[in-house]
């Protein structure tokens, strides 16, 4: 692994760590660049409490090392408390059936 390489890891290690939910999405919240990110974000908006977010167009060297770190291949990817919840299929799996906001609700109401 290059030096850049395990910089990007180190810093994806560290974003991850650092908050209690992030996605890493195409585009931003206000302005997602694909359908799977724009409902994975409705989901997170409708838990109504803050994310943060990590533009993997604008930043292609996570683009390109957040799949290796994750073993998830596409975006985008949502992790709550350091975990990989998963793509948008799931966060909406979970939205759907309530799972999500309580999952939200207990990482933003940890003390940090």
């Amino acid at each position: 692994m290059t030096d850049q390489a395990s910089d990007v890891r180190t810093r994806i290690e560290q974003q991850i760590a650092e908050n209690p939910v992030i996605l890493y999405m195409k585009g931003t919240p206000q302005l997602p660049m694909c359908g799977f990110s724009m409902r994975t974000v409705e989901a997170l908006k409708e838990c109504n409490q803050e994310f943060a977010y990590v533009n993997i167009i604008a930043d292609p060297a996570i683009r390109e090392t957040l799949p290796q770190v994750s073993d998830w291949p596409t975006f985008p990817q949502l992790y709550i408390e350091g975990e990989l919840v998963g793509g948008c299929d799931i966060t909406m799996e979970l939205a759907e059936n309530g799972e999500l906001k309580k999952m939200i609700d207990n990482a933003a109401n940890k003390p940090s």
